[in-house]
């Protein structure tokens, strides 16, 4: 897989070509501010990687709303979701069990329409990563 790359909050949006199991994957990345325009994007999107920033527990409940908001987008009613809980390797954060209580997780997964999958991740230790990847494969070879 390599190095982990050089992580920088997404300001805009970035495009990056996989290839994951013979296949061309394109994985657009658009950052949490650019939330309003996010829908323009839904279309023919297939899968959904939701970052949350769990070392900020400020946000914690503005992200929750951001992803009610794309869960219930009827675009993406048949997509798959991811929501990785990134920044694991921080000093003083809360546990993975605190987050997703307060993230409200079991509500989430029992009442999103499509298939719903957590996971957790340091984007600069690379630590998860391989699981992210692997569950990409998994739904991008369906």
């Amino acid at each position: 897989m390599g190095s982990p790359p050089s992580t920088l909050p997404t300001v805009g949006t970035n495009l990056t070509d996989l290839i994951l199991k013979k296949k061309k994957v394109t994985v657009r990345e658009i950052g949490g501010c650019m939330g309003p325009i996010w829908p323009s994007y839904f279309q023919d999107c297939f899968s959904v990687i939701f970052v949350v920033d769990s070392a900020n527990i400020v946000q914690i409940s503005s992200s929750c709303i951001q992803l009610l908001s794309v869960l219930s987008a009827e675009p993406l009613r048949n997509a798959s979701v991811l929501i990785l809980f990134n920044k694991r390797d921080m000093p003083c954060i809360m546990s993975l069990t605190e987050i997703k209580s307060l993230f409200r997780m079991d509500d989430i997964i029992a009442s999103a329409p499509q298939p719903v999958t957590a996971l957790e991740a340091s984007a600069r230790s690379g630590q998860g990563l391989q699981e992210v990847l692997s569950w990409l494969e998994s739904v991008a070879v369906k």
